[in-house]
């Protein structure tokens, strides 16, 4: 028997999936030109020389704005007590005085010359009166001596001009002056002590919260360093 079906022409038929023709992919990212990366990278570069430059520059504003303050662990003094004698001619010059000053940024830089003027005329070693400004009040830079130009924190007697019981003086020079005087009178030649273990524990005593040898290692620290020719101690 003759087969009569003839399928319907407008049959529908599916277009082809996943497993027939491939759908078309989609269209790949344009990648950047080699000159744009280079151009970026250039850039970026700036910017972080730009950000370095800033932090290294606040760095060293603040390193000259605050003044240093003295360390005391680089020498260890290796003399005998008889070494550090105060009645002796200068171990230091003027001019080694003022970089010394001008490296702290005391308030008394520039009067190196009176410092040790004052020295020779009262026979007392200069780098001595500048260790015990270094430990008194780091230079001029701490305590009541910002007040009253004092080198040492002298204590005021009756009568004298003071500031929160110590002497007060107008200028750094007379400070430097009084300094000079009361060792050069009292401790040397009233007293007869002329070396740092026998004038520090009278100066500075321990009833009054001192650290004697503490400010006696200070001072001998200090003159070593100095008698070296270095200006950090």
């Amino acid at each position: 028997m003759q087969n009569t079906y003839y399928p319907d022409p407008n049959t529908y038929y599916p277009e082809p999936g996943p497993y027939g023709r491939p759908f078309p992919k989609p269209p790949r990212a344009k990648k950047p030109s080699f000159l744009f990366i280079i151009i970026t990278m250039f850039l970026g570069s700036l910017a972080l020389c730009a950000v370095v430059a800033l932090c290294i520059g606040i760095f060293l504003a603040q390193e000259n704005s605050t003044p240093r303050k003295a360390k005391t662990q680089k020498v260890t003094p290796l003399h005998p007590k008889e070494y550090y004698n105060l009645t002796i001619k200068p171990s230091i010059t003027a001019d080694f005085i003022d970089s010394v000053l001008d490296n702290y940024a005391s308030p008394a830089k520039g009067k190196g010359q009176k410092l040790y003027d004052y020295g020779l005329k009262y026979g007392i070693d200069p780098a001595y009166a500048l260790a015990f400004f270094l430990e008194e009040s780091n230079f001029g830079t701490a305590g009541v001596a910002t007040v009253t130009h004092s080198l040492g924190n002298i204590r005021a007697a009756d009568g004298q001009p003071e500031y929160k019981g110590y002497r007060r003086y107008a200028t750094w020079e007379e400070g430097f002056e009084d300094w000079y005087r009361l060792i050069s009178k009292q401790y040397v030649q009233k007293w007869g002590l002329h070396t740092v273990d026998q004038i520090v524990p009278i100066y500075a005593p321990s009833e009054d919260n001192n650290n004697v040898d503490a400010y006696i290692r200070v001072v001998k620290q200090a003159i070593d360093t100095w008698r070296q020719g270095d200006i950090e101690v």
